[in-house]
């Protein structure tokens, strides 16, 4: 069986890359996207702005204290996807088997291209060139024999970055990977894997699927599997919709009952509007609340019929939210969202939960 080649593409600071591209005087500034509201939140952050330490999801009065000359830019979104497609076309020219994570981040598989290149690290050069060269924007990518080594690889020498992870070379390099590096681990993971003694690739390696599967349920075999190298997941060119949600940054803490229901009646309402809408059907109900002091956590439900009305959803979400002291602890953001489709397979759910989990809501 033929090796796979698989491509990661990430663009670097992609939304301040664009505003940056498409406003001169932006260039070789610290800009974020998002508003700079008492209550806005930082969207994306420019390279010139991260060296002072401005992140995504962080609070946009926080961006300003750690950087006061940070020029606030409102998101244009419309100009963002149509520069994804963009991007999407020069991916075309080497392949169909495209899997879109995001706006920004694909990944390729190469294993069959459509110019006959040999070397799947001749196509990311040549991708990397045609995206600086057409559309004056910079990307980083990672290349190896699966998604879970490409993914890393794109990372590793951020920006602008191009690193290769061969087969020889893979369990070193894992060996040397710090744990927060691993794909799924966000904070909450990190800190359960450091109380284990688990830092590294190689210390992660120490432990046996049981145990693994005991501390961390079914996920704790993915990490056994990457600890090894191993991810057999395929790349993907349709991606099925595994959940839809919303949520809203409050105009100011709440935590009176009153208050918070009509909070929560609003972004039922909305959630139930996104379902209509992209014609979503699912089984669980995930409640998502903010704390004032940027904690949070999710209580989730599943039900057996499949969620798509407001009487379904209303009624769950006020049972969830029975589950939250709001009183002692003041909520900045309510969020909800549906997932778990019926006619999905359980091998294929565990890896959307995975990024679900931790890529959304773990990380921030």
């Amino acid at each position: 069986m033929e090796e796979r080649k698989i491509i990661h593409i990430d663009m670097d600071a992609f939304y301040a890359s664009v505003e940056q591209r498409d406003n001169p005087e932006l260039r070789g500034k610290p800009i974020a996207v998002g508003h700079a509201e008492e209550r806005g939140v930082v969207a994306a952050a420019s390279y010139e702005a991260r060296r002072y330490g401005v992140r995504s999801a962080m609070s946009s009065q926080k961006a300003k204290r750690i950087c006061p000359q940070l020029i606030f830019i409102p998101g244009r979104m419309d100009v963002y996807k149509e520069v994804s497609r963009q991007i999407h076309e020069i991916f075309h020219e080497y392949t169909d088997l495209i899997e879109p994570i995001s706006l920004d981040e694909a990944f390729l598989d190469v294993t069959i291209n459509k110019p006959g290149i040999e070397l799947a690290v001749d196509i990311a050069k040549e991708i990397k060139r045609k995206i600086r060269e057409r559309l004056h924007l910079v990307a980083s990518a990672g290349v190896s024999y699966n998604k879970f080594l490409a993914k890393i690889a794109s990372d590793y020498r951020k920006p602008d970055g191009l690193c290769t992870i061969h087969p020889d070379q893979a369990l070193d390099f894992i060996a040397r990977l710090p744990i927060e590096s691993f794909w799924g681990v966000g904070p909450v993971t990190a800190k359960r894997m450091h109380l284990l003694g688990i830092h590294n690739g190689a210390q992660l390696r120490t432990y046996s699927l049981e145990s693994l599967t005991r501390e961390f349920g079914k996920v704790g075999a993915i990490y056994y599997d990457f600890a090894r190298g191993i991810d057999l997941r395929p790349v993907e060119a349709v991606r099925v919709r595994k959940s839809i949600g919303c949520e809203r940054t409050l105009e100011r803490d709440i935590n009176q009952r009153s208050s918070v229901i009509i909070e929560l009646y609003h972004v039922a309402v909305e959630l139930v509007h996104r379902l209509e809408s992209k014609q979503f059907k699912g089984n669980t109900l995930t409640l998502k609340i903010k704390y004032h002091d940027f904690t949070q956590i999710t209580r989730s439900i599943t039900r057996s019929q499949e969620l798509t009305t407001l009487d379904m959803i209303l009624p769950l979400a006020k049972q969830l939210l029975k589950e939250v002291d709001y009183e002692r602890h003041p909520i900045r953001l309510i969020g909800l969202s549906v997932s778990n489709p019926h006619n999905e397979s359980d091998a294929h759910g565990a890896w959307e939960q995975l990024s679900f989990e931790f890529s959304d809501w773990d990380k921030e």
